[in-house]
């Protein structure tokens, strides 16, 4: 397996792990206790006003899982049937690297990775148990952003670009967090798949009212990266289980059969099917830890609607979808369809390092990626892409 390439490698898909304080060090008084940590039966667990999440196991994460851990149990499935203990195997102390840049530069350099990324881990589970609260969940979005460009900043050496949050409910306050992390150097923006919680339900970020916030995007030139989250998709599948937390690291084959892909595939038809991307043709949106097994059977569901309703569109939904979707596979799936459905353009290196489910070894991602690729064609899937459409060129 590669673990070194002859060409620049830019990372779409690594993760910081956060410290005790991340949502809260810069949280307003007015919110104190919104966010907290206590012990309870011997573990530290995070705390949402009151409520214990055991959406991550270790919130602190002192112990870790090891990077891809579990890349064989995606790659080739689990015909023993271990479960998920089994599956992980031995945890281990938290690096300095997964805590802080400088350490993470030496790591790159060991791994042979270039420039990444760097997505936070437990944030993804904020905006979910905070949707009922707008100002609230504003308010701790931006205390982490806050929490980030101090530990990370957003543009570290040109080569670790962290990934500040923006959550919608609130037009106003989107605009001014956009702007706020524009001025402070951010290259790419972090936005849920998902709808936008707004009071007495949610709506699409399709919508119209949410315009002046993608002409903003459009304008700034900037990326936006939607990386798997909690979705809220827990609640629907409670109609069919009870009501339950979306436990990401626990093995569930009803979830995983019933909610699939469902998140990015619904974001990606809203912004067709609402005209998000016929209104801004310029805008630039990349589905990062997604996968892309759900590619094509959308574009077949987006021509069938078409074909029967064009009248609903304002240009075909696949030109589209081709023109603004950036899309970072996972190693386990059927890549070269992929490329032969969206373009070698507009397909991404991602390895989800240094979370189990991903590579142990960034760079081997290129041993699964078509044979019959030229080395050009590499070299854009492994980096070049992405540092294309985040706008930061390829490094000397």
């Amino acid at each position: 397996m590669a673990n070194k390439c002859d060409f620049p490698v830019f990372d779409a898909d690594n993760h910081l792990y956060e410290t005790k304080d991340a949502f809260t060090r810069y949280l307003p008084s007015k919110y104190e206790g919104a966010i907290d940590y206590q012990e309870i039966n011997g573990r530290t667990k995070i705390l949402l006003r009151g409520v214990v999440s055991e959406y991550i196991p270790n919130p602190t994460f002192e112990v870790v899982a090891r990077p891809g851990a579990q890349e064989e149990y995606f790659r080739n499935g689990n015909p023993e049937g271990k479960s998920y203990r089994e599956l992980i195997g031995e945890p281990m102390r938290a690096l300095p690297g997964f805590r802080s840049p400088g350490p993470r530069l030496e790591l790159m350099d060991e791994l042979g990775v270039d420039r990444a990324l760097m997505f936070p881990t437990l944030a993804s589970l904020l905006e979910e148990r905070l949707r009922d609260d707008a100002e609230l969940t504003h308010a701790v979005i931006h205390a982490f952003n806050e929490w980030m460009y101090e530990e990370w900043t957003f543009n570290y050496e040109d080569r670790i670009f962290a990934t500040p949050v923006i959550t919608l409910p609130i037009v106003d306050k989107a605009l001014e967090e956009l702007e706020w992390v524009l001025e402070r150097g951010a290259k790419t923006v972090l936005i849920r798949p998902a709808p936008v919680p707004n009071p007495g339900g949610s709506r699409s970020f399709g919508f119209p009212e949410y315009d002046p916030f993608w002409q903003a995007v459009v304008d700034a030139d900037i990326l936006v990266s939607m990386h798997a989250s909690d979705s809220g998709y827990s609640r629907y599948q409670g109609d069919w289980t009870g009501p339950s937390e979306m436990l990401p690291f626990r093995l569930d084959a009803f979830r995983a059969l019933t909610s699939g892909k469902r998140p990015i595939e619904d974001s990606f038809a809203a912004f067709v099917c609402h005209g998000v991307f016929t209104r801004f043709p310029d805008l630039r949106v990349a589905a990062i830890e997604n996968g892309g097994d759900w590619v094509i059977p959308l574009l077949e569901h987006m021509d069938d609607t078409y074909r029967k309703m064009p009248q609903a569109f304002g240009e075909h939904p696949v030109e589209a979808m081709l023109r603004n979707a950036y899309i970072s596979p996972f190693h386990e799936d059927k890549i070269d369809a992929l490329i032969k459905a969206v373009g070698v353009d507009h397909v991404l290196f991602g390895s989800d390092y240094p979370h189990p489910e991903g590579l142990a070894e960034p760079c081997s991602y290129i041993d699964h990626l078509p044979s019959s690729l030229p080395e050009e064609d590499l070299a854009r899937i492994m980096g070049g892409n992405l540092a294309k459409i985040m706008r930061v060129g390829v490094p000397a």
